[in-house]
C-alpha cells in the first residue's frame, strides 16, 4: 500500500483514470480541488477549481466532462477553463454532484445530493449523447454506480439504507429496463464502487476502512483493511489495471480525532492480484 503525498482530503470522491494516457485523477469537494497523477510518473498535481467537482470522465476524443455541482462542464486540460456543456439543478444552490461512473456504453450516469445530505433531495441522471434523464429522485446520498463488464446490470446505493441495488441495463445505451432489486444488504455505510474484470464488485465503506468484494452473486470474495475510516470511493489504476486507487475523508472529524488518525483523508493506492477494468470514454455524440 502506498499514500499519495501529504494532502487530507476533508471529502475525497470520484477517482478515475485513462488508460491513454495513464493519468488519474480524484477531487475534494469542499475545497474545489482537482487531483492528478501521472501513474508512471508518480506525481500529483492539485488545481483549484472555481466551483465545487466531484468527478470526471474522458471523451472519445480525449476531452475532460467535468462533473461539477451545476452540470457538466468540458474542462481544458492545457488551462484548466471550464466550458458549461449541460447545465444540471443550476437553479437549486442547496444540491451538488456526487458519485458518477461511465457505463459500458459510454453513458454517463451522474448523481446529485443536498449539500447537509437532506434527505431525499438528490437524483441520479443518465447522460448520453448530448441529453441528460432523470432515472431516480428522492435519494439522500446517491453512492456506489458502477456497472458490470457487458453492460446488462448496473448497480448504486442510497448509502443510509445500508443496501446496494442492482438494476438490468441495456448494453447499447446504459438505459434502465427494470425496476432495481436489492443485491446486498446490510452493510455499514456504502459508498463508491467499481467492478473488476471478471464482474465483482468493489465497495467503498464509509466508517470502517474496508474496501469489500462481492462476485456478482453476492458472495463474500474478500476486503481491503485502509488505514483510515472514512473511504469513500475506489478506482482501477496503471495500464494493466492492477492496481486500485482510494480515496478517503476527514469529513466531521474534530481535530482529536484527526490527531488520532493521521491517515484520514490520504488518497491510497493498493496492488492487486487480480484485473481490474476501465471505464470507456463517454459518448457525447459528436
Amino acid at each position: 500500500m502506498v499514500v499519495l503525498g501529504p494532502h487530507r482530503l476533508e471529502l475525497g470522491e470520484g477517482p478515475g483514470y485513462d488508460p491513454v494516457t495513464d493519468l488519474a485523477w480524484w477531487f475534494d469537494i469542499p475545497a474545489k480541488r482537482l487531483f492528478m497523477r501521472l501513474i508512471a510518473a508518480g506525481e500529483t498535481v492539485v488545481h483549484d477549481l472555481p466551483l465545487a467537482a466531484s468527478a470526471m470522465a474522458v471523451t472519445a476524443q480525449g476531452r475532460q466532462l467535468l462533473l461539477a455541482e451545476d452540470g457538466l462542464y468540458f474542462r481544458n486540460p492545457a488551462s484548466g477553463a471550464l466550458d458549461l456543456h449541460v447545465a444540471l439543478e443550476a437553479d437549486n444552490p442547496t444540491l451538488r454532484s456526487n458519485d458518477a461512473r461511465v457505463h459500458p456504453s459510454g453513458a454517463f450516469w451522474i448523481s446529485t445530493m443536498g449539500w447537509q445530505a437532506e434527505e431525499g433531495a438528490g437524483s441520479i441522471y443518465r447522460y448520453f449523447r448530448g441529453k441528460v434523464e432523470k432515472l431516480w429522485d428522492g435519494i439522500t446520498i446517491p453512492n456506489a454506480i458502477c456497472f458490470a463488464p457487458d453492460g446488462r446490470t448496473a448497480y448504486f446505493t442510497d448509502t443510509p439504507t445500508r443496501r446496494i441495488q442492482s438494476v438490468e441495463t441495456d448494453p447499447t445505451n446504459g438505459r434502465v429496463l427494470a425496476a432495481p432489486q436489492d443485491f446486498i444488504t446490510g452493510l455499514h455505510w456504502p459508498d463508491g464502487a467499481v467492478t473488476d474484470a471478471a464482474g465483482n464488485l468493489w465497495v467503498a465503506m464509509f466508517g470502517t476502512g474496508q474496501v469489500l468484494g462481492f462476485a456478482p452473486d453476492g458472495r463474500a470474495i474478500g476486503e481491503f483493511q485502509l488505514p483510515a475510516a472514512n473511504l469513500t470511493c475506489p478506482a482501477f489504476v496503471g495500464r494493466d489495471a492492477r492496481q486500485m486507487l482510494v480515496t478517503s475523508a476527514f469529513h466531521d472529524m474534530d481535530h482529536a480525532a484527526r490527531k488520532q488518525a493521521p491517515d484520514a483523508g490520504a488518497t491510497f493506492i493498493l496492488p492487486l492480484d487480480f484485473a481490474g477494468r476501465f471505464d470507456p470514454p463517454v459518448d457525447i455524440g459528436r
